[in-house]
């Protein structure tokens, strides 16, 4: 497996040499987590955040965005990108427990071009997948109607519930892997964050130290005119405004066309509906290139589910999994030419949501 990162949104160059960096199969799992560390620091600063891998089936996304499995029972060394952010999510959030108050934890998959819950649950309290529209809100924002939302307090119950519901994906064996993603997965923190906002009183045009020349005119004495008189320090006052930031992380399906997946029947279409979901994130990185007025997040539930990470104020991390074997060269020079896509993006600094300059806040109401 080679590893190469594209820094989304950052660049126009339009060679292969875009990658801001590659790791090759000897890379351990903390050197490529440190690639994508500083990302969270920006989810607690107010911006959305998208990590994402691409690539042919076989080529290391799950085992790069997951690890081994079983996930509850990795060691820390084995931990992929989901397991070791979820981490360190929470390891920041202690360090400003101010600021946040609640994260909640979201699991979707996108297959045969429909969003599924993989976090809803019978009457017996077994997960079960579940189909779910999307819809844009007033605002323009994306969002997943009836979707189940789980509170978590720590990166082990996180753990728990994704080892629960992994088992729901939709998996078929290929010519190329014996059990392969036949769908997008999304796993989505969403974080309630308070923005505390310092303010201090105004002083009074009345006050002395407002007008500092007053006491050549009105000496300090007990006979000084009443209408201007001490103020007292000025005392901090702190609103709140409550912020909602996403962190999403995405493991998509293979990218390798339908004669190298050697997928007939039924499987043939999910190869279909996943080129075609791919095809259409390619055609959203490429209105956002050349700056269209119209950009088409609703060709695909897939795009239109992701259009807050990809579009917006949105930090995007694109991770190409390529295989090193000059078998596969065709499908690693596709992978590549879409992460040149992706790095042709090139958009205004992100608008932090918790400065009340830039943006606007999510608030919940």
């Amino acid at each position: 497996m080679e590893l190469c990162f594209f820094g989304g949104f950052k660049g126009t160059d339009n060679g292969y040499r875009v990658c801001s960096r590659v790791y090759g199969p000897e890379e351990t799992q903390d050197a490529v987590f440190e690639e994508v560390r500083s990302l969270l620091t920006s989810l607690l600063d107010g911006y959305n955040v998208c990590i994402m891998a691409y690539g042919q089936t076989g080529s290391g996304k799950t085992h790069t965005m997951l690890g081994s499995q079983p996930l509850v029972e990795q060691l820390e060394p084995q931990q992929g990108i989901i397991p070791k952010a979820t981490a360190e999510l929470f390891q920041l959030i202690s360090e400003k427990p101010a600021e946040f108050h609640t994260v909640e934890v979201s699991v979707m998959e996108v297959y045969n071009n429909e969003v599924f819950d993989l976090l809803c649950r019978d009457k017996h309290g077994n997960n079960v997948s579940q189909r779910r529209d999307v819809i844009t809100t007033s605002s323009g924002t994306s969002q997943v109607t009836a979707l189940t939302h789980e509170p978590v307090c720590s990166a082990s119950k996180v753990m728990e519930i994704l080892s629960s519901v992994l088992k729901l994906r939709a998996h078929c064996p290929t010519l190329i892997h014996p059990d392969s993603s036949r769908s997008h997965l999304v796993v989505t923190f969403t974080g309630l964050q308070r923005c505390n906002s310092a303010h201090r009183q105004l002083w009074s045009p009345r006050c002395r130290r407002a007008n500092p020349a007053s006491d050549e005119l009105f000496p300090s004495t007990a006979s000084s005119s009443p209408s201007l008189s001490p103020c007292p320090s000025p005392s901090p006052s702190v609103s709140q405004t409550p912020f909602r930031t996403k962190l999403q992380l995405v493991d998509l399906a293979g990218s390798e066309c339908v004669g190298m997946s050697g997928s007939s029947g039924a499987s043939l279409r999910e190869v279909s509906c996943i080129n075609r979901s791919l095809s259409a994130l390619s055609d959203v990185l490429g209105a956002l290139a050349e700056q269209r007025p119209h950009v088409p997040y609703r060709n695909s539930k897939l795009t239109h589910l992701l259009q807050d990470a990809i579009g917006g104020d949105a930090k995007f991390l694109l991770m190409l999994c390529v295989s090193p074997t000059q078998h596969f060269i065709t499908e690693s020079l596709h992978s590549l030419t879409f992460g040149v896509r992706a790095r042709q993006v090139h958009k205004e600094n992100p608008g932090k949501k918790n400065n009340p300059g830039r943006g606007s806040p999510d608030v919940f109401k």
